[in-house]
């Protein structure tokens, strides 16, 4: 059998000798992203994404902002008493929005109560529940029948908020993004960053990645592609330099002193604005969370998130999977070794029949055997019954020939007859 390393380099330039090819003239082929466009439009795109973090640092102001709408509805502070409960809850809001014809159906997950109680312990554990839910619901659909109207409810991206302390981070912080970094795409932001100062929104921002590197806590980074522009990568570096993103939310107008309106805070001594990068990160957020990645977030939930998980899933209820089918195949080699699998096939059919026709000539053998002793047996029964009578025949000519007289009882007793 041949080596598949030993042809592994030939294969690999036959094929860069294929995608080197030149047309000679227009084909077509070059108007497929336009195909593409035309059906992601006409069926249209959903997004899901969580929002994690504790009351009061502005998660549902933040997602108004920005999807530029009212669409999820703010919260009034409620006081404490006897219903109000003493788990994390999940609230799901899903919404039709629509921007220059193209539709894209949102789903806003919330989860009020997050680090709210005295005793925070396991609180990331519904959060982390419903996003498995979810995962199974979709493994579920996966093995149906009729696979048509499948519905991708999947998180796609959990904006993470820590409060703005200037320290590091919290405990629960760590914990929960140590328990949830394989299941979703982790975007840490810092909430209400306008309470900070900017040499104290760097230095927040280095403490919180030397805990995520220290906890080995994988957070969301911009993909970058070997065919990449540069202005793309120069995007991409400077969205990642970002994070963890410190913004401000806000879905209110105010005025300037020139007379335009912005969305932003007033403050006494000036206004925050909300689409100003010297201001905060904001527009780097909505940049990469929809503007840019929306289908890369989506596109690694699936290929790996969901992919992991599914693995890990069936593996516990016992399904095992052949690690030989990744492997890379060598067509000449898979080739040879199937004509020596065809030909040990035919050796073991071949011997088997042999044997077959062995044992049959055998029984044949010992039943002509048989015969042959059985007719011996009755020959020689034969053979001493007759030469008995010829003995008998012989004794009564000789009697009779010696002339002796022989009483009618005695010839009687012979089987001789006489005639008075």
């Amino acid at each position: 059998m041949s080596d598949n390393s030993a042809n592994a380099p030939s294969l690999k330039a036959a094929i860069n000798s294929v995608i080197k090819k030149k047309l000679q003239g227009y084909v077509g082929f070059a108007n497929l992203p336009n195909q593409v466009h035309r059906k992601s439009v006409k069926k249209g795109f959903h997004f899901t994404v969580m929002i994690v973090g504790e009351s009061g640092l502005g998660k549902s102001t933040l997602v108004n902002t920005l999807f530029g709408t009212t669409l999820y509805p703010h919260k009034n502070d409620a006081e404490p008493s006897d219903e109000t409960p003493a788990t994390v809850e999940i609230q799901s809001l899903s919404a039709d929005i629509e921007e220059n014809g193209v539709k894209l159906r949102l789903t806003v997950v919330d989860t009020p109560g997050f680090g709210d109680f005295v005793n925070n312990e396991e609180s990331w554990k519904p959060i982390l529940e419903n996003i498995e839910a979810r995962f199974d619901a979709y493994l579920e659909q996966e093995n149906r029948v009729n696979r048509r109207k499948m519905v991708d409810n999947r998180v796609h991206a959990c904006i993470y908020f820590i409060a703005p302390t200037g320290h590091s981070l919290k405990p629960l912080d760590i914990e929960f993004m140590r328990r949830l970094h394989t299941k979703v795409n982790l975007i840490p932001v810092i909430a209400k960053s306008d309470t900070l100062t900017e040499d104290e929104i760097k230095q927040f921002k280095q403490r919180i990645l030397d805990d995520i590197a220290q906890h080995k806590i994988l957070i969301y980074q911009a993909p970058q592609y070997e065919y990449d522009d540069h202005e793309t990568v120069a995007e991409n570096r400077e969205i990642i330099s970002k994070i963890p993103f410190a913004i401000v939310g806000s879905d209110k107008e105010v005025e300037l002193s020139d007379g335009r309106r912005v969305r932003g805070r007033k403050y006494p001594w000036g206004v925050i604005e909300v689409d100003n990068e010297e201001h905060n990160d904001f527009v780097k957020l909505r940049q990469m969370l929809i503007r840019t990645h929306m289908e890369e977030l989506k596109e690694y939930t699936n290929d790996v998130l969901y992919e992991n998980y599914r693995s890990e899933k069936l593996v516990t209820m016992g399904v095992q999977q052949d690690q030989t089918v990744f492997k890379e195949v060598n067509p000449l080699a898979k080739m040879e070794e199937e004509r020596q699998l065809h030909e040990a096939k035919l050796q073991k059919m071949e011997a088997e029949m042999k044997m077959v026709f062995q044992q049959k000539v055998q029984e044949k053998e010992a039943k002509l055997k048989q015969s042959e002793e059985e007719l011996y047996t009755r020959h020689k029964e034969m053979k001493d019954a007759l030469e008995k009578q010829r003995l008998e025949l012989e004794d009564k000519k000789r009697r009779l020939e010696s002339g002796r007289p022989i009483t009618p009882e005695k010839a009687k007793k012979k089987g001789f007859s006489f005639n008075k």
